[in-house]
């Protein structure tokens, strides 16, 4: 039977992230039903992930610290990354309202913070239900690195929906899966060597996550509201 309270605390970190975003686009906000559609998809794209992983998982013939390394920016790194990135590819990046680069962050955002919810419930709900720690390491820090990760993602697919040039969009179009998933690999290979003075590096790069995703996010905010000024004058 499932645990109600660990259900609610599995699904607040990237509910309560999502409505943190949702607010923050002030200026061009997004329409909420396609928000909620990419959100519900990206919680799907966890099915598709799970198959892909167990099918990279079998074929994985490395050992010791090549074998950590596959699983975390191979089977995690570029699928995950992949899976959320194609819901916003099928859904709002040919949408007319996609028209300006915040919305490709906060599109991808949605993404994954629904991959994130399911996959918190599947951690802390099911496969780690004994240990209350889980639920608290995982809201601090794994529910919030899916929504960094989406920041690049997001700002990468923006760069390459308003570029003139094809090359461009194709560059940016690659750099949308492969850089978040190298951010991603990293993030789960510190933590899966399991070594003490490997983690050390854990926090410095946490707050590095946060410091360039934080500058990406701000940079579109600020052409947001600029664009937005511009617009309310010439009305």
């Amino acid at each position: 039977m499932m645990n109600t309270r660990l259900f609610v605390i599995a699904i607040t970190p990237g509910i309560a992230l999502a409505l943190s975003v949702y607010f923050t686009d002030r200026y061009d906000k997004e329409p909420l039903i396609l928000l909620i559609k990419v959100f519900a998809l990206g919680a799907l794209s966890v099915i598709p992930t799970a198959f892909v992983e167990r099918l990279l998982m079998s074929v994985n013939i490395f050992a010791g610290v090549l074998g950590t390394a596959f699983t975390a920016f191979v089977v995690a790194g570029l699928t995950e990354e992949y899976f959320k990135r194609g819901v916003v590819l099928l859904t709002a990046f040919k949408s007319r309202a996609f028209d300006e680069k915040l919305d490709g962050i906060v599109y991808a955002i949605f993404s994954a913070l629904g991959f994130a919810t399911v996959e918190n419930v599947m951690y802390v709900v099911f496969r780690f239900s004994a240990n209350p720690h889980i639920g608290l390491y995982r809201g601090l820090f794994s529910v919030p690195a899916h929504m960094l990760f989406a920041v690049t993602m997001g700002y990468y697919l923006s760069l390459s929906k308003f570029a003139k040039d094809e090359g461009e969009k194709k560059k940016y179009l690659r750099k949308s899966w492969l850089v978040p998933a190298v951010l991603h690999g990293m993030f789960n290979f510190i933590l899966m060597l399991q070594i003490s003075y490997a983690f050390l590096a854990f926090i410095p790069y946490v707050i590095y996550l946060w410091v360039v995703n934080l500058r990406k996010l701000n940079e579109y905010y600020v052409e947001s509201k600029i664009s937005y000024k511009r617009d309310m004058e010439l009305r």
